[in-house]
């Protein structure tokens, strides 16, 4: 279908277009017809690098009263950086419409600026959960009008602990509301939230199987001792030349040790890790966008929020205790139709573990041998 047939109106198609967004993905399909023909609360389960955002941003968009300058729509996001490119592409859809005002807010930033930020009219406001929690506790911000909440990457919300403000934040839009989640994987603390906040009707459009990861990514693994890895790192990064790609430690001082490890080696590499301070993230960030860096390490605190267009593969340096970190990794390649390699480095201990992913995912895993 086209967008036009899911009932888009043609000023953000144009802007669309404009973007070279032509033809829905399945996710974008699935998510529009229905929220174009159907008020209530939704449950999708989608991967990354999908499309969601212009899933659920061009319904809300269609719904918004541009006369009414109260806010109509918030949108939760797990990460400051996902929150941001949620508002730039809202921005960039409603080129050639009418002027919607969409504010976003998070940590890491003066709450001072924020709270005279949201004194001008706001139709959309994007949210990361714990900025959020605060500025309704100081009572800089009203919520109760909104009609419309977007839990976006709902899955990661919880596991970077933000349960406590995303309940406290439910608990203050108590008013009738339509609630649209989004989440990759649907574990234990989820299902909580949507019994206790959802309509028991919600409509649910669930991915099954394989289709929760990006089909056009070539998943691969190679087995190799732990004192092996930078050998077998090496080597891969020697066949990628001048392609680029995110590689994934599971804590912030393997992610350190890799770095200066890389960086030794003349690499034009960067780091993003849960210690660092907000504005030496954004840096990096930064330079890996603009291309000034080719490599980056990053623990999971990055897995989410970073669209960084043309990547060519992620390396697990380390296999990731929770199925859906795996999913969230993985899903930083093979993005926008391109295709990309997800390769992962293990031990014997950790074949355990590639098995499960395999078993869980429905996806078939590439072994590589090294030496």
């Amino acid at each position: 279908m086209t967008f036009k047939e899911l009932g888009i109106s043609k000023d953000l198609i144009k802007g669309l277009t404009e973007l070279n967004i032509n033809q829905p993905t399945k996710i974008q399909e699935l998510v529009i017809g229905h929220l174009m023909q159907n008020s209530g609360d939704l449950i999708a389960q989608a991967q990354t690098g999908t499309g969601k955002t212009a899933a659920f941003g061009l319904p809300i968009l269609e719904r918004i009263n541009t006369k009414d300058n109260k806010i109509q729509a918030v949108i939760l996001s797990p990460t400051r950086e996902l929150a941001q490119q949620i508002k730039q592409q809202i921005f960039k859809f409603t080129k050639y419409s009418e002027k919607v005002f969409t504010e976003v807010v998070f940590g890491g930033e003066k709450i001072e600026k924020q709270i005279q930020n949201l004194r001008r009219p706001t139709h959309i406001l994007v949210a990361t959960p714990g900025r959020l929690a605060d500025l309704i506790r100081r009572k800089a911000v009203d919520i109760r009008q909104a009609k419309l909440m977007v839990l976006d990457e709902a899955d990661e919300m919880l596991s970077m602990g933000f349960k406590k403000d995303l309940e406290f934040i439910l608990n203050t839009m108590k008013h009738q509301k339509d609630i649209w989640l989004f989440s990759a994987t649907i574990p234990t603390d989820i299902k909580y939230i949507i019994k206790q906040y959802l309509d028991p009707n919600a409509k649910q459009l669930k991915a099954s199987g394989n289709e929760l990861v990006n089909e056009k990514i070539l998943h691969q693994y190679v087995p190799c001792d732990t004192d092996e890895k930078f050998m077998v790192l090496d080597y891969f990064l020697k066949t990628q030349k001048k392609e680029r790609g995110i590689i994934f430690c599971n804590t912030k001082n393997s992610a350190r040790s890799l770095f200066e490890k890389l960086k030794s080696r003349k690499l034009a590499v960067g780091i993003l890790e849960g210690d660092m301070h907000q504005k030496d993230r954004d840096k990096e960030l930064r330079s890996f966008k603009s291309k000034k860096l080719d490599l980056l390490i990053a623990t999971d605190v990055a897995a989410r929020g970073i669209d960084v267009a043309n990547l060519a593969y992620v390396v697990h340096y380390e296999i990731p205790k929770q199925l859906d970190y795996y999913i969230h990794r993985s899903g930083r390649t093979a993005r926008a139709g391109k295709t990309g390699i997800s390769m992962a480095l293990c031990t014997k201990n950790e074949m355990v573990q590639i098995k499960n992913i395999q078993k869980e995912l429905g996806i078939k895993m590439k072994q590589v041998p090294f030496g």
